[in-house]
């Protein structure tokens, strides 16, 4: 699946949190932070920065799934921040659209997932 790259200023930990305040401003449930880095360095490996957020909204995303059980794989929405070989911060998700389409989604539904566009937007300033 092709994912949506955008270039963010600031650390990856400061993206995440500005992702974070982001989730919690928009009333949005932040479900988890997964630390790939973190995980790695437990096991005495070492890679760039990169995390994974994990969010959504149960009373928008139960419906997809209920219509489209399918959907579960993808909800609810992700979004990496991660650190580029060159230093750089970059924000990935997957696109919208793709998921829409996958899922058979009804405009109605599918709206609902177009604020991840709206937040990576937003994060990546």
């Amino acid at each position: 699946m092709e994912c949506v790259t955008r270039t963010a200023s600031g650390s990856v930990e400061e993206t995440v949190d500005r992702l974070k305040e982001l989730i919690t401003t928009r009333g949005l449930t932040l479900f988890a932070v997964i630390e790939h880095d973190v995980a790695a360095a437990t096991v005495g490996l070492k890679m760039r920065p990169s995390k994974v957020v994990i969010f959504g909204n149960p009373k928008v995303g139960t419906p997809i799934m209920i219509a489209s059980p399918l959907a579960a794989l993808d909800l609810p929405l992700r979004m990496l921040v991660w650190q580029d070989s060159s230093g750089k911060t970059k924000v990935s998700h997957h696109i919208i659209g793709e998921l829409k389409r996958r899922h058979g989604l009804t405009e109605e539904q599918g709206a609902a997932l177009d604020a991840l566009d709206d937040i990576a937007a937003a994060v990546a300033g």
